[in-house]
Parts: structure tokens; C-alpha cells; sequence
């Protein structure tokens, strides 16, 4: 079966259902109808421009240019995780510590499915490279920046408690051990409900999108499976990462809680 192919008009017939959610948030006082405008736009711009640039880099087929857009999705991926945080790292640390986990756990994950499992030709395709690393971030992306808000949070909230601990000769790392727990708990979460419910109850983006494009349903699944093991690598190690390297820089060679480090969002 072939791609149906969309028109403009059918999107602006889409459109019209965000005009309703804008008259129920004035309706109700929600005060959310300007937000769902700008991120309405917001995305139809993204989108926009970033099917003219895949178009352009699938066929230009330059493993530099390849690598360039993923170190911008990557940089851009930091930005969001750090913005979502309600208390953050003051210095670099906000920035870096967060970009770096997700870095990091992408590489790892993106190099074995591209050299294993995929295994395109050549295997940094920017066809399967580019789709592969957005579904991954995304993900990670919304972990790392759920774990560490929580363990930030968590520490000021339980400072007198974790002080106390201190103060009975407990190292640090036993002393931030309920909070560090609740963090990853917290960033795992949304993976896990996902991994949960796919198709049950939602049939993921890619899936839904390869059927209505004519392949089998059956490779779709295969495919599907294949990305939920990848986000949820993804996802664990940079969180693991991130929530440890984060209670590391709330500590220092006294064995001391640094609440000073963290800074509120202005």
C-alpha cells in the first residue's frame, strides 16, 4: 500500500482542534492559550526546518556533516534538560554535567545499534543515524533532567536530615542515599511506563509510521522493540550518570553537603 500523501489543508483541518484547546483554556481561566500558540508555531517551524535539512544531508552523505547534527541535537538536547531544572549547578556544571551524561550515553548506545543491529551502508547514514539519535535523546533528554531536578530538590528538602546523618559520622554517600534513590527511581520512570504500555495501550511514532508507510507490521514490531531496548540504555546510563556526578558535585573532600553549588531557576 502506498504513503497517502498529506496536503496543507489537511494539516490546517488538524490545526483546528488546538483552537478548541485555546477556547477551553480561556474559557476556564487556564491562562494556557498563548503558550499553546507559541508552541504550536514553535513546532511547525522546528519541523520545517528540520525536513529541509535531513533532506539535504541524506543527500549529501558527508559523515562530518552527519556528525555536526548530532552534536547540535546533543547541545540543544543539554539546553532543554538544564532549562526543566528548578535549582541548578551554578557555573558550567548547570550545563556541562547534564550534556555530557547524555553525550556520552548516546555515543554508546548509537555505536551499537549502528554496528550491530542496523548495520546500514555505510553504517554512520545519516538516514538512520539522525532518526535513531532524536527518538534516543528525547527520551534520555526527559530522564536526565527529571533525576536531576528531584535529587536537587530532594537535597534541600532533606537537608536538616541528611546533616544529621553527617553529623553521626555517616559518609555523604549514605547520607544522600534515600534522596540519590528517589532521583533515579524518578528519571527511570517514564521509560519504564512507557516499555509498559507500548501496545496495549499506544503504538509508538516510528511503529505507527512504518505501517502507514506499507511495511509489515511484523518487522515494524521488530524495529519498535529494538528502539525501546535503545532508549531505555540510553536513558538508565545517563541518568546514572547525571544523578551520580550531580550528588558528587553537592559534596566535597570534607564530606560536606554544598547546597551553596546550586542555584534557583530566574
Amino acid at each position: 500500500m502506498p504513503l497517502i500523501p498529506l496536503h496543507y489543508t489537511d494539516l490546517a483541518l488538524a490545526a483546528l482542534l488546538l483552537l478548541v484547546n485555546g477556547g477551553l483554556s480561556v474559557r476556564l481561566s487556564l491562562g494556557l492559550e498563548r503558550s499553546l500558540a507559541i508552541a504550536a508555531v514553535r513546532m511547525v517551524v522546528q519541523l520545517s526546518l528540520v525536513g529541509l535539512v535531513l533532506k539535504q544531508l541524506f543527500a549529501l552523505e558527508s559523515p562530518w556533516l552527519t556528525l555536526a547534527a548530532a552534536l547540535v541535537m546533543v547541545l540543544f538536547a543539554g539546553q532543554e534538560a538544564m532549562a526543566r531544572q528548578e535549582r541548578r549547578l551554578v557555573g558550567w556544571w548547570a550545563y556541562g554535567l547534564g550534556t555530557g551524561a547524555m553525550g556520552f550515553a548516546a555515543l554508546v548506545v548509537m555505536m551499537l545499534a549502528l554496528t550491530t543491529a542496523i548495520q546500514p551502508d555505510p553504517w554512520w547514514d545519516a538516514r538512520y543515524a539522525i532518526p535513531l539519535l532524536g527518538m534516543v535523546l528525547g527520551n534520555a533528554m526527559s530522564g536526565v533532567s527529571l533525576s536531576l531536578n528531584t535529587l536537587t530538590a530532594g537535597a534541600v528538602r532533606e537537608r536538616a536530615a541528611i546533616e544529621a546523618q553527617l553529623a553521626l559520622g555517616r559518609t555523604l554517600w549514605v547520607a544522600l542515599r534515600p534522596v540519590l534513590r528517589h532521583a533515579l527511581r524518578t528519571g527511570l520512570m517514564p521509560t519504564i511506563n512507557g516499555m509498559a504500555a507500548t501496545g496495549l495501550v499506544a503504538l509508538p511514532g516510528m511503529m505507527t509510521g512504518q505501517i502507514l508507510s506499507g511495511v509489515d507490521p511484523a518487522e515494524a514490531v521488530k524495529y519498535q522493540i529494538l528502539i525501546m531496548f535503545l532508549i531505555a540504555g540510553a536513558t538508565g546510563l545517563g541518568v546514572l550518570i547525571a544523578t551520580l556526578a550531580a550528588a558528587r558535585r553537592l559534596s566535597d573532600a570534607r564530606q560536606r553537603l554544598r547546597l551553596d553549588r546550586l542555584a534557583l531557576r530566574e
